[in-house]
Parts: structure tokens; C-alpha cells; sequence
């Protein structure tokens, strides 16, 4: 899923967003061991005021109608829930910018207090829960600003027809639409009933009907538990296409063939990951394209991944990213991590089975290809993070829990198991994760019980190949230890040496052989560019290969950069108009950031920001807005 740094850190808020959940029984939670953290409670969520810990929620029944004239969803949710403590008398929820307005429990009326709000992580809703009740149901309508829903006008979506919602609860984006205990730790089964105009489809992370009736009223069941940021809703003019027995594709009509042709692969995906990792759990694997304002590349919400169309290039040649929201299937919406400061367990291994997967299906040349390009997009992270965000099990406190999304989760993680399977072998490394899948499957799990675990079994069988020290130094120190595996790629030998010759005047652009290139080794050539080029250099570029007119959105996207920072203008048109059409973060930020580095820069910037906004996601104007102030 997404990879996004926003640094938001502030003393006030940690003091602030303190949960109710750090209480006696929370700290008898294994203590980390990180000695540099060694006040960090493993398992208590410091982006949560809820208390499960007291009272857990276990089941939601939720019904909601949208206003697209309001841009309200309004309704109620019923929440099934279990005491932990018998005298417990009150249940903690968390909200963002929701009107409450009634709360009943066995139909009467109950008290409720909606605490002051924190500018980050919301308002705690405490609910005084009678002792013979089992279940609340909160009367409820959301903010047309909240964070975790999108309402877009017919003019930005595909069809120009029809308008368009869709919601983002990762990380803590959940409560902006449903009064819940927001964290990764508590799971939950649900039921929905959506109300939406008639001629619009509903779909949800949940189980869907490809054969479903269009006619404005739609019933979902999530029988298996799921974390609060897994639960989703879209609502559009969406049509289906399968793709396999168990694999199909949503979305608006202009794009549903050349989305469903561009994905075919999936249902092989699907099956190999399945030979390797044991049975998928979630029924069927649907994918829904989104409108290019969503601000991710995907989000594997269960049963139906949320996917940006920037990823429809044509040729499959980005298709890793189904790869990797299928991959979480199995490592992170089975086996999740328990709070934000644990999300190298959801990414990680994600990542690290995204090669896998690709390489299963695509062979070993694109597997070391893409490997090489995210352990260059790592090392660029770590280059410019401070030590603290290079841990993977980074001490999150006192800070917006989105500033967890950076490579340090995806491709550390990855390359700390990739070097596990080096030690032990990559069959004996395979048999671990299947277990490792089983043992924790529908379970939500610390850094810490990881360790654990890993100690207790492939630590302990292959005693001469692994040491506790070295998984130490992986998870809880910063950078990349000695000796790591270095990905390595044959493809990319002879395009460096494409590249150099160009630089060093001995071959034109044009007597480049790239006819058999690769996304993966054009993105290379690009990326691997020198800071500086002329002017004449980039027109050479340009005129031989077409850059600015690419429309490869990765391609176009690491052409845009070298454009920036070197000024070239003749890209200028093409990066204004990639930058008001595109929401997604990976692709934009950085364009904001390099553009707002000079005084014309920041004001090209502003210009396209402006236009922008109206169609960017609120993550996606939260995330750029610092660079055109």
C-alpha cells in the first residue's frame, strides 16, 4: 500500500492523545526491547482514546445513506461488545467530526460525552453502558470535511455523468465515518445496509454480489474480524467484469476493459500465492478502480483492493501493485499489526511477497529489476530521514500516525526477510511464513510477540544461521545493517552503460537500442540520471524518447523530476497538467517538494495547487498543502 511521510511532531499532541487503553491492565504487555524505547508499551495504541482493553467491540451493524447534495452519510451503527472487566461502565469510542446524536441501549435513551476534540486524532466519545446491556446503536451524520471520505462532482470522474464517494480509513481515517474504537488491535465482523440514489452501485470491503439488483438499497456481510482502517465504501456509476472464478474488477465504464485486460493476471496471482502460502481466506479478490483523485496507489481493503488508475499503463508493467494488495490478503488484513509503530508487520511482508509474486509469475529478471528499484527508493529514504524513522519498529508517539508510511516499513522489512531466506533457505523460509500465516490468522500482533515467535522457531531451528543480536539490530537500530543482501540486476549493467555513454558524448540518444526496454529500465535510466543536465542534454532526451509526452505515469513522473530541478520548461505544459489531474501522493509530493525549492518553482506550484484542490483527497491536500504557504 501507500508509502507517505508527513512530519507533523508536536509535544503537545503526544500529551494530548495519551488513550484511555494505557491503563493497569494494558501495561502488562511485553515490554519492548528497544533500549532506547524502553517506555513504549508493546500493544498499547497511542493514536486511540478507546478502552478494549475494558470494553471490546466485536461486531458493528451499520446503515448509512448518502447525501451527495450534502455530502453527508447519515445513519447509525449498532456495536456488539464484550466487557473485559465485569464492573465496566463506560465504553470509549473514537470520532472525528461526527454530530452524535442519540446513543440507546435496550432502546432507551443513554448518557454519553463527546470529549474535546484533539486536531489530529479526534474526539473520544465515552458511552455510560448499562450492566444489563450488550450492545449500543449511536444515531449519527458525518462532516462534508471528513478526513476519510472523498465526494467527488460528476466533472472528476471518468463518466462526467455521475458523482462519486469513496472512503480511506487507513491509518486512523475510520472514526471520520463511523464512531468506533479506531485501532489495528481491535477486530471486528460487520453487516451494512447502504442507501444511495438508484441509479449508483455500493460496494464495500466486504462480501459483494457481482449480480447485485442496481437499485439504491445494498446489504454487505464481513464475516470474518477485520481492524477498523480495513473497512470501506464506494459508491458510484461502477460495473463489473470477471477476470477468474474468484477475480473480477469494479468500475466506471470508460475504464472497465482496459482495467480488466490490464489485470487479467490476477486470478494467476491468486493461485500461486496460494500454492506457496496456504489458502486464500477471504472468498473472492475483487479489484475497484478508483477515480485518479485517490491518493494511494492501493489499499487492500479484504475481498475488494481500492486501486488508483495511474497503475493502467497498458502493458502490465505496473501491475506489482496488484501483486502487492493481493499479498495482503495473507500479511496484514490476516496477520495485522497491532498498532502503527508495528506496520513493518503489514508492510514488510507484504513487499517481501510482492517479489515474490512477481517473480513467480514474471520470472527472475523482472523480480531483480523491481528489487533493485526499491532498495534505490530505500536508500534515498534513508538518506534523508532522521534516525529515529529508519527503525522499523519506530516510536510513533506524540506524532500524526501517517508519518509511519515511508520505505522504511516496505522495503527494510522486506530486505531484513529477504535476508532471512538467504540464512535458512528460501523452501525452509517459505514453510516459516505459512506457519507463521496460520498461527496468527485473523489476529492482530506486536513487533514484540514477532520477535517472539521468530525466536521460538526459526531462530531455534537454525541456531548456526540466525542470532537474536542481528534481529535486534534489524528491527530496532537505524539504517541498514552490514552485510545486508544487495538486490543486483544483469538488465540494469547494460543500461548503466546506455546511459554513461550517452553522458560522456560517445553515443547519441537516439542510438540507445531501447525498443526491449522495460518500465523497470527505463525508470532506472531516468533515475540514475545525474543532478544536473543541460538544456540541450534534456532536449536530446526528449526528442529521442518522447519523455514529456509519456504516458507511463511512473515514467512521466521521473522525467517531470529531472525537469524540475533542472528547470526545463519545455515539460512544464505536461507537469501542470500531471499535477491537477492526479491525486496521488507517491507521484505528486515530490514534484510539490522540488517545486517549492525556488521562488518560481513555488509559484508554478501554487498555481497548479489551487486548480487542483477541489479534486485532491484530503490526505493529498493535508500532505502538499506545506509546500505552496
Amino acid at each position: 500500500m501507500k508509502k507517505l511521510a508527513w512530519l507533523l511532531t508536536t509535544i503537545p499532541l503526544y500529551m494530548a492523545c495519551t488513550p484511555a487503553t494505557d491503563n493497569a491492565s494494558q501495561a502488562q504487555l511485553p515490554q519492548s526491547t528497544n533500549p532506547s524505547a524502553d517506555n513504549i508499551k508493546a500493544g498499547v495504541d497511542y493514536h486511540s482514546f478507546s478502552n478494549p482493553d475494558e470494553v471490546t467491540v466485536t461486531h458493528l451493524d451499520i446503515e448509512l445513506t448518502a447525501n451527495f447534495t450534502a455530502k453527508v452519510l447519515s445513519g447509525s451503527v449498532t456495536l456488539d461488545y464484550e466487557r473485559q472487566t465485569p464492573n465496566a461502565s463506560s465504553l470509549i469510542l473514537d470520532t472525528r467530526d461526527l454530530a452524535i446524536e442519540r446513543v440507546t441501549a435496550n432502546g432507551e435513551a443513554v448518557d454519553f460525552n463527546l470529549r474535546p476534540a484533539d486536531p489530529e486524532l479526534g474526539a473520544a466519545l465515552e458511552i455510560n453502558l448499562p450492566q444489563s446491556a450488550s450492545q449500543v446503536t449511536i444515531e449519527y451524520a458525518t462532516s462534508p470535511q471528513a478526513s476519510g471520505v472523498q465526494w467527488l462532482t460528476p466533472s472528476q470522474t471518468a463518466g462526467k455523468e455521475h458523482p462519486f464517494l469513496f472512503t480511506q480509513a487507513q491509518a486512523v481515517h475510520a472514526r471520520s465515518f463511523i464512531p468506533l474504537q479506531d485501532s489495528p488491535q481491535v477486530r471486528v465482523t460487520y453487516n451494512a445496509t447502504i442507501h444511495t440514489p438508484p441509479e449508483l452501485l455500493a460496494v464495500m470491503s466486504a462480501a459483494n454480489d457481482p449480480q447485485t439488483e442496481r437499485d439504491g438499497e445494498y446489504d454487505f456481510t464481513m464475516p470474518q474480524p477485520v481492524p477498523s482502517y480495513l473497512i470501506a465504501l464506494a459508491i458510484g456509476d461502477l460495473h463489473f467484469k470477471p477476470m477468474g472464478e474468484r477475480t473480477g474488477v469494479y468500475a466506471e465504464p470508460a475504464l472497465l476493459e482496459a482495467a480488466a485486460e490490464e489485470f487479467a493476471d490476477t486470478e494467476s496471482m491468486l493461485l500461486a500465492t496460494e500454492n506457496t502460502y496456504g489458502p486464500y481466506g477471504w472468498d473472492r479478490y475483487d479489484l475497484l478502480i478508483l477515480p485518479p483523485s485517490f491518493p494511494f496507489g492501493g489499499m487492500e481493503n479484504p475481498r475488494l483492493s481500492f486501486i488508483t488508475p495511474t497503475v493502467i499503463a497498458g502493458d502490465k508493467s505496473l501491475v506489482s501493485l496488484i501483486a502487492h494488495e493481493l499479498a495482503h490478503s495473507w500479511s496484514g488484513n490476516t496477520v495485522t499489526n497491532a498498532t502503527w509503530r508495528d506496520l513493518w508487520l503489514n508492510e514488510g511482508f507484504t513487499t517481501y511477497l510482492t517479489y515474490r509474486i512477481m517473480e513467480m509469475i514474471y520470472g527472475n529478471d523482472r523480480y531483480r529489476m523491481e528489487a533493485v528499484l526499491g532498495y534505490q527508493d530505500l536508500q534515498n529514504d534513508i538518506a534523508a530521514l532522521d534516525d529515529n524513522d529508519e527503525i522499523l519498529a519506530i516510536d510513533l508517539r506524540g506524532r500524526n500516525p501517517d508519518d509511519v508510511f515511508s520505505n522504511i516499513p516496505y522495503e527494510k522489512g522486506a530486505l531484513f526477510l529477504r535476508e532471512l531466506e538467504h540464512k535458512v533457505g528460501r523452501d525452509n523460509f517459505d514453510q516459516f511464513l505459512l506457519n507463521y500465516f496460520d498461527h496468527f490468522a485473523f489476529k492482530s500482533i506486536t513487533t514484540d510477540e514477532f520477535v517472539a515467535y521468530l525466536n521460538k522457531t526459526l531462530v531455534a531451528d537454525y541456531p548456526e544461521q540466525l542470532n537474536e543480536e542481528r534481529i535486534q539490530q534489524w528491527i530496532f537500530e537505524p539504517g541498514i545493517p552490514a552485510g545486508a543482501p544487495v538486490p543486483e540486476s544483469d538488465a540494469f549493467m547494460l543500461v548503466d552503460q546506455a546511459r554513461q555513454n550517452w553522458l560522456a558524448g560517445e553515443k547519441a540518444a537516439s542510438d540507445i537500442k531501447t525498443a526491449g526496454w522495460t518500465v523497470h529500465e527505463w525508470l532506472y535510466f531516468l533515475n540514475n540520471m545525474p543532478a544536473q543536465l543541460s538544456d540541450e542534454q534534456l532536449a536530446e532526451l526528449d526528442s529521442a524518447f518522447g519523455l514529456t509526452a509519456s504516458t507511463n505515469n511512473e515514467i512521466a513522473h521521473s522525467w517531470l523530476m529531472i525537469a524540475v530541478h533542472n528547470e526545463y520548461q519545455p515539460a512544464y505544459n505536461r507537469l501542470y497538467n500531471y499535477l491537477v489531474t492526479i491525486g496521488r501522493n507517491k507521484l505528486v509530493k515530490p514534484l510539490y517538494r522540488e517545486l517549492s525549492k525556488t521562488p518560481e518553482g513555488k509559484a508554478f506550484a501554487q498555481k497548479a495547487f489551487a486548480e487542483a484542490r477541489p479534486g485532491y483527497h484530503p490526505l493529498t491536500i493535508k500532505a502538499n498543502e506545506g509546500f505552496v504557504e
